[in-house]
């Protein structure tokens, strides 16, 4: 019953950061996207 909740917090903790990574990965992509969507709409206009 201790080891649970000694690793209860930690555990809880490195789901967090994780989905902090995963969650600014997924940003990252959409700005990576949205560039690459303009410049073929320049593109295809010139």
């Amino acid at each position: 019953m201790n080891i649970r909740l000694t690793l209860l917090p930690l555990l809880a903790a490195m789901t967090l950061t994780a989905c902090g990574t995963v969650a600014g990965a997924g940003r990252d992509l959409q700005v990576a996207g949205a560039a690459i969507t303009q410049e073929a709409r320049t593109a295809a206009a010139n």
